[in-house]
């Protein structure tokens, strides 16, 4: 950036759907997106649910002479799926981990198995240092009973925190990514109101895509159709958000998505739209408008973020409740299965006590009534296990927005009177249903 003169920033975001063998077209689609990227030579292309190494590599391959530059992020059971493309020589990488992730049960969704995480590089850009980060957080799958929202919550409340605790020597900074969140969600909204970071649909000065900015659309052929209830069109949960600096002002000066099949093709680039947005960056004086966050925010917005968080704080606790519920539940099942076993051990005790006594019962009923007392025991062991750590993190979590509450309580009982503001959104009901209230 010599001599003050702006400059323009492309960035790219795509949740690829690239689950090998399952994913339908997978590495035709791959190919597109190759094709997609050398073709428009984005200075930044952020990738999600890229699971397989080998299609990265391909990724790499192809994009050696209009991103030279790239990073894997490997995490989990099948990996983070995240992945960065640069024009720009990438300088640090870091990976963060969400401590919530779902439930190993749930085989058909899958979430746990993927590490879900946020990813971050640093480069240096036209003189400018930037913090890039890409993320995927854990899908809703459904709108009415999301047994998940509690570990996507903690999911957004650790993503601040991990954008605004590295980005503080940051000239410009760029979070892209499937946040899974509705635009006024409580995680969005918690993301948003912490870090500062700027939405590009609601900020750009020209769009050209899909109805109301929606990157999961009805018309898509990979879509399933039932999780877009009651949302006709379709929903937006992907997103491109950015700050600037006391040195710099970033503008979203336009912003696009694809819109289903890819011409001439048969099919879309993945199951959701991918996004491309032009940054301007513009040399400035003073304080720059992208360094909001809790530690700095304004007058106005403290009453705001005091009701976000103690909503935020609300859910936590169910899903707090939940977990605990659940732990005692293996507890209660492990004791039975232990009885069992004790039982079975005092039976078969009987022929070696009264000499002469014949065993009750066939002897191949006799282990298989041991090997299941052994996998009740094993089973509900692991679950115990699995539900006391989710409850550690979900109290950890808790204990942090309590304390994150009564320095913004602090902060605005220190506004004049007039400035204090009331709350205004309601908490929700603790005791509201989730799909996994019917499992116990």
């Amino acid at each position: 950036m010599s001599g003050g003169r702006p400059v323009r920033l492309r960035v790219f975001s795509l949740n690829c759907w690239g689950i090998r063998y399952l994913s339908q077209h997978c590495a035709q689609r791959y190919e597109m997106i190759g094709d997609l990227l050398c073709r428009e030579e984005h200075d930044l292309a952020l990738l999600q649910e890229v699971w397989s190494e080998k299609d990265y590599l391909f990724l790499k391959k192809k994009l050696a002479g209009s991103h030279p530059h790239s990073h894997y992020f490997k995490s989990g059971v099948i990996g983070s799926g995240l992945a960065v493309f640069s024009r720009h020589k990438l300088h640090d990488a870091f990976l963060y981990r969400f401590s919530l992730n779902g439930y190993p049960y749930m085989l058909h969704h899958g979430d746990w198995f993927g590490g879900k995480a946020v990813g971050m590089v640093i480069l240096k850009v036209f003189g400018l240092t930037a913090h890039i980060y890409v993320t995927h957080l854990h899908a809703e799958y459904c709108r009415e009973k999301d047994g998940y929202l509690p570990h996507r919550v903690v999911q957004a409340w650790e993503l601040q925190h991990f954008v605004r605790h590295t980005s503080s020597g940051a000239d410009v900074v760029i979070l892209g990514g499937d946040l899974n969140m509705h635009p006024q969600d409580l995680g969005n909204r918690l993301i948003r109101a912490y870090t500062g970071l700027r939405d590009c649909y609601t900020e750009t000065d020209k769009f050209d895509g899909c109805d109301d900015g929606i990157t999961l659309i009805a018309d898509n052929p990979f879509t399933n159709k039932k999780e877009l209830i009651p949302f006709e069109k379709g929903i937006r949960i992907d997103y491109i958000l950015f700050k600037g600096s006391k040195k710099v002002g970033v503008k979203c000066e336009s912003l696009s998505t694809t819109k289903g099949s890819v011409p001439e093709k048969a099919f879309p680039y993945s199951d959701h739209e991918a996004l491309s947005a032009e940054l301007l960056l513009q040399p400035t004086e003073g304080a720059g408008e992208g360094e909001g966050g809790s530690d700095s925010c304004s007058a106005d917005t403290l009453p705001e973020l005091v009701d976000t968080v103690t909503e935020a704080r609300t859910e936590v606790k169910v899903g707090l409740h939940l977990a605990e519920r659940m732990r005692h539940t293996a507890a209660r099942t492990g004791m039975m299965g232990l009885v069992l076993l004790l039982l079975e051990l005092a039976i078969a005790a009987v022929p070696w006590l009264a000499l002469g006594a014949e065993q009750p019962f066939p002897r191949a009923s006799f282990y298989l009534l041991g090997a299941l007392c052994f996998a009740i025991l094993l089973t509900t062991l692991l679950l115990y296990v699995f539900y006391t750590t989710q409850v550690k993190t979900l109290q950890g979590a808790e204990d942090q927005m309590r304390l994150a509450v009564g320095s913004l309580q602090d902060a605005l009982r220190g506004l004049p009177r007039g400035q204090q503001g009331e709350p205004t959104r309601t908490t929700p009901d603790l005791h509201r249903p989730t799909p996994l209230d019917h499992e116990e």
